[in-house]
């Protein structure tokens, strides 16, 4: 049977937020400020020239919140609103990345994780593979046994497969928000069991299999390599329903509606030469277009 093609999914957010806080300010000649705009369009720009995709797809979160703070109105707490340089930029991006000839997704009340979560479900049933351009942990849980979702870490380069996920958290990717739901996510404000560090985490997931599963009776811990075992039972015990609550909010969403996985819609044919002209003619970037490795025919 042939191989479907491969899909990049791109995680937006991370680039837009490399972008901003690796670039000192800059700003269009009519003043709108640029530098997160300008880091990402060199990203997106880098890695179609490099990675030369057959398709390919940018995902952004529609706005700050998502359903999960009507869950808990802490989620994502202590990030605080953008700055106010870069809140204009979100949509610059999205600007950029379509005069670029990349489809972008978004999707109100979901986070670009549940979007790619989505794709890559739907993708993968029309025999595609996908491969999930971020450096986000959490999409880690969407890596595939068989190979055919795989992660790309482009601040190092690095592919992750499930070996590779399995090396770096010590456990399956389908157990990482259970993972998550034990350690806490200090990026996203979730808290997790107290005193359960990684290590602990991965041993009970593994000799468990997820935290509904993990015994209170430290009888049963005999034969794990974990110091305190009883202590780390009796904290699992005493704060399970947090950890399950944690481990919801740290499940991505495969079902978010109005997505259309068209193969078509991917497909990458090059940048749109008059729109890129025209938009990065307007914020006064020039010799960027000379990195542009492939145009659209007219």
């Amino acid at each position: 049977m042939a191989r479907g093609p491969v899909v990049h999914l791109i995680d937006g957010h991370i680039l837009v937020f490399r972008a901003y806080y690796s670039l000192p300010p800059m700003r269009a000649p009519d003043g709108t400020p640029t530098n997160a705009a300008y880091g990402f369009a060199n990203s997106l720009i880098k890695y179609l020239a490099e990675k030369r995709p057959t398709h390919v797809a940018v995902a952004f979160d529609h706005s700050m919140e998502s359903f999960r703070n009507e869950i808990e109105p802490e989620y994502k707490a202590n990030r605080g609103e953008p700055p106010a340089d870069l809140e204009p930029q979100f949509e610059l991006c999205a600007r950029v990345t379509e005069a670029l000839g990349v489809p972008v997704f978004e999707q109100e009340d979901f986070e670009a994780d549940d979007v790619i979560a989505t794709l890559a479900l739907r993708l993968g049933r029309k025999g595609a593979r996908v491969v999930v351009v971020t450096t986000d942990k959490d999409l880690a849980q969407l890596v595939s046994p068989d190979g055919r979702v795989w992660l790309h870490d482009p601040a190092r380069d690095e592919r992750r497969d499930a070996a590779a996920v399995r090396a770096k958290f010590g456990v399956e990717p389908a157990q990482i928000p259970d993972y998550l739901g034990l350690v806490g996510d200090s990026v996203d404000n979730l808290a997790g069991v107290p005193g359960i560090g990684p290590r602990t985490a991965a041993a009970a997931l593994r000799a468990f299999g997820a935290i509904e599963r993990i015994p209170a009776d430290p009888e049963r811990w005999s034969g794990l390599a974990i110091r305190g075992a009883a202590r780390a039972a009796a904290a699992i015990e005493r704060h399970r329903d947090r950890a399950l609550r944690t481990r919801a909010l740290a499940t991505l969403r495969r079902d978010v509606p109005g997505l259309h996985a068209d193969l078509r819609r991917l497909a990458y044919r090059g940048a749109d030469r008059t729109r890129v002209e025209t938009l990065f003619g307007e914020l006064g970037w020039g010799r960027i277009t000379t990195r542009i490795h492939r145009w659209a025919s007219a």
